[in-house]
């Protein structure tokens, strides 16, 4: 009978680094956008708002 011998520090740290990895992807999942997403975001929301601000009418 041989079984595998396993260093109960090295198991651990991998458990942890696994659960880690697991909340990351679930944070990125759901709040994650790329730099580039929210630069292009905010590009639209700017222009969106200079095209409102272009058809207001002048008070005298």
């Amino acid at each position: 009978m041989t079984g595998k011998i396993v260093n109960l520090n090295t198991a651990r740290k991998q458990a942890d680094r696994t659960k880690k990895r697991t909340q990351a992807d679930a944070n990125a999942a759901k709040f994650g956008r790329t730099k580039a997403q929210r630069k292009l975001e905010e590009t639209e929301a700017d222009m969106a708002r200079n095209k409102l601000d272009q058809h207001k009418r002048e008070e005298e």
